[in-house]
């Protein structure tokens, strides 16, 4: 009985830990159901990350850090945020290169770290994906209203509240209508939420560089001293607040199965976003803290805020039209990041194969992308939210960790691996990003890492009573087992 045990204890193990090699994942992306649509290239890409990446934060973290920290220095807080977040961009840029799937880090996590990491990083990156689209779509409700208000349309408080987030709150009928209509571009094509993307971005790259160029005409350099009010302590703590207007090119490589040239495109698209996000930022901080005191910045709407004191009515309306813009891109790539991890689970069989079926027209995955949206579109509607923020931020953070590390381990196991694009300074490189994002996880507040601890556990349950049954690695495994022994 002991020995059946432990062989049983040691089968298990080999399970959890067993890895999918990078030729099989590449070989299903192939082969099933005559694969998703190969469209993007590039550009689209670029596109991507930046509406994944633009949206709210630029309007409302900048004024926060330069306010309580950084002073006129928030440039400098930029650049580290940036240089933080380049460092896991540069490891995703060779996992997606090297393997060009769905799945993002949970496809990765499997090649380096075995199933039972693979199916926790997959289930977290619901937190990053679901529950951050979710709170994005409420928070476009919210500047909906504000930026209706402005054109003398005032909806009811009733319809644009949640129940419990205010006496009289029904349901939040804008969230829930956005996150429809984004469901509705998901699910006819990857083409079309492409071309949707574009235009949103457009807008909101618009506004942005209306922003800089108008409000450089109102920039006082004295406003720039003292530089660093609070000194380099101060930048950091800035960096650290602004870090999360950052997050979001990792979505970038969940779009894997449909780009023309994944070798080349998908690092072009994730580092060529960061760095065109991080000149905007690095200007827009310019421009506000030289146009008012850092002392002086509203926290709440400090763009908005700063246009108004100058007596500019109509910046300030193009401001709340270029966060609803920004937060419908962040909406779009976040609930197409949300539908690709579920499909790239499901093939693997950690999910029922329902979440893998490929519409036979749009040749998109239609039952993932119905069932986010439906999800989402009823959390955004009637769940008080506001707090599931930083649970977004912790989910991301610990997948930036993983990818980090397991490029490191790929370096060790399987140095030989073709790489189009080689992540430098390997093991500093990973080192230093996978540092930097345990750093800010470990400044978040301890309720989040309780939500953390939960909601992995309920994954685990999931993992260990349907998941690791029905595991086509295992599957296959037992398979080979069985055809040596006959």
């Amino acid at each position: 009985m002991v020995i059946a045990a432990r062989m049983i204890e040691t089968g298990l193990r080999a399970q959890i830990f067993r890895r999918k090699p990078a030729a099989a994942l590449m070989a299903d992306a192939e082969s099933h159901a005559g694969g998703l649509k190969r469209a993007l290239g590039a550009l689209d890409l670029t596109l991507l990350g930046i509406g994944a990446i633009v949206g709210a934060g630029i309007f409302v973290l900048t004024g926060v850090a330069a306010a309580e920290y950084a002073g006129p220095a928030i440039v400098l807080s930029f650049v580290v945020s940036g240089f933080a977040c380049a460092m896991a961009a540069l490891c995703y840029a060779e996992f997606a290169a090297m393997i060009p799937v769905a799945g993002s880090a949970y496809s990765y996590s499997y090649v380096t770290m075995g199933e039972l990491v693979a199916w926790i990083i997959g289930w977290d990156l619901v937190l990053e994906y679901a529950v951050g689209a979710a709170t994005v779509a409420s928070g476009w409700s919210g500047y909906l209203a504000i930026l209706l208000k402005g054109l003398g349309i005032n909806l009811p408080s009733e319809w644009t509240h949640a129940p419990w987030s205010t006496p009289s709150g029904i349901m939040n009928l804008p969230a829930f209508l956005i996150v429809l209509l984004i469901t509705y571009v998901l699910y006819i094509g990857i083409s079309e939420s492409a071309r949707l993307n574009s235009m949103i971005v457009g807008i909101k790259l618009f506004v942005i560089a209306a922003v800089i160029v108008v409000g450089a005409f109102f920039v006082r350099p004295a406003n720039w001293s003292p530089f660093a009010p609070m000194g380099w302590s101060g930048v950091m703590r800035g960096a650290g607040v602004i870090f999360f207007a950052y997050i979001g090119f990792d979505a970038v490589s969940t779009a894997a199965e449909e780009v023309v040239d994944p070798n080349r495109d998908l690092p072009l698209g994730i580092l060529g976003s960061l760095f065109v996000c991080t000149v905007l930022y690095i200007l827009v901080a310019g421009v506000l803290t030289g146009m008012v005191p850092a002392h002086n910045i509203d926290i709440t709407a400090p763009l908005a805020s700063a246009f108004l004191q100058r007596g500019m009515h109509a910046i300030s309306g193009l401001i709340s039209l270029g966060a609803v813009a920004g937060l419908t891109s962040v909406l779009l790539v976040l609930m197409l990041g949300q539908s690709r991890v579920f499909f790239a689970v499901s093939r693997d069989g950690l999910l029922p194969p329902a979440f893998c079926k490929i519409h036979p027209k749009h040749r998109t995955p239609y039952i993932p992308t119905t069932l986010t949206g439906i999800a989402v579109a009823i959390a955004a509607a009637f769940l008080p939210i506001d707090e599931l923020g930083e649970m977004t931020s912790i989910g991301t953070l610990f997948a930036f960790v993983l990818v980090c590390l397991g490029v490191w381990i790929l370096r060790k196991s399987e140095p030989d691996m073709h790489r189009p694009f080689r992540t430098p300074l390997v093991p500093l490189v990973p080192i230093l990003g996978a540092f930097f994002c345990l750093y800010l996880m470990a400044s978040l507040r301890e309720a989040t890492w309780i939500r953390l601890i939960v909601w992995l556990a309920i994954g685990l349950v999931i993992y260990f009573s349907y998941g690791r049954y029905h595991s086509r690695v295992q599957s296959h495994a037992v398979d080979q087992a069985a055809a040596s022994g006959s």
